[in-house]
This record gives structure tokens, C-alpha cells and sequence, in this order.
């Protein structure tokens, strides 16, 4: 996940649809679980900041669309 939103550079956020088909492209619906827990416990370490609609949300309480970037705290 870390990479895919490096690659994307600062500012710039991902679905995570996009998160799971860069691991598997015929499998990704089963990993969306997956990749929200990983954001959540990215997000914790202020690794990675949650969004819908611009503000801030636990991503696995959310429901509907989220974004997923880099925390503006851990930009270099």
C-alpha cells in the first residue's frame, strides 16, 4: 500500500479497489476487507491518512467510497 501511494507522490490518494488489483487482478473484491484493515492500522501509525468527501474516517466503519494517501505528517 505504502508503495502504491509513494508512486502516486505527495497530495495524491488511491481507491482501495486500486490497492487490491495491484495484488490481484482476478481476486481483488475478496482483499477490499483486507486493505481497509491495513489503512486502519496504517492511519494509527499516521502512516497514511483516511478520507470520504475530504474528511477524515475510520475505514472500516465507513461505508461508501473512500480515498487512501500518504499522512501529511509523515511527508518527507
Amino acid at each position: 500500500m505504502l508503495r502504491i501511494l509513494n508512486e502516486r507522490g505527495s497530495g495524491k490518494t488511491a481507491c482501495p479497489s486500486t490497492i487490491a488489483k495491484e495484488v490481484s487482478e482476478t481476486e481483488w473484491d475478496q482483499l477490499m476487507p483486507i486493505v481497509r484493515e491495513v489503512a486502519q492500522e496504517l492511519a494509527e501509525q499516521n502512516k497514511v491518512a483516511v478520507t470520504q468527501n475530504g474528511e477524515s474516517v475510520d475505514p472500516l466503519s465507513a461505508t461508501g467510497p473512500i480515498r487512501i494517501g500518504i499522512s501529511r505528517s509523515s511527508d518527507p
